[in-house]
């Protein structure tokens, strides 16, 4: 399981999958997401705009599965 870092309260699904390299652009994200290839927790996902939080695990056919971890807060 590879850890993705973020360093605030959530993230976006859709920001999360390009941090995590699994898509390049949002329209790859919107695609992926709509093709039923993302588990968030287990469960099937397809809003791009669902928050995630540390501790919450995503799972991409094809490109692996992540936990959102947090950061240090920026001040």
């Amino acid at each position: 399981m590879k850890k993705i870092v973020i360093h605030s309260g959530y993230i976006k699904l859709d920001q999360f999958l390009k941090l995590s390299d699994c898509v390049s652009t949002g329209g790859m994200a919107k695609a992926l997401l709509q093709e039923g290839h993302v588990l968030v927790n287990g469960e099937p996902e397809d809003r791009r705009g669902r928050k995630l939080y540390p501790g919450d695990k995503v799972e991409v056919k094809g490109e692996g599965i992540f936990e959102v971890t947090g950061g240090e807060e920026q001040a």
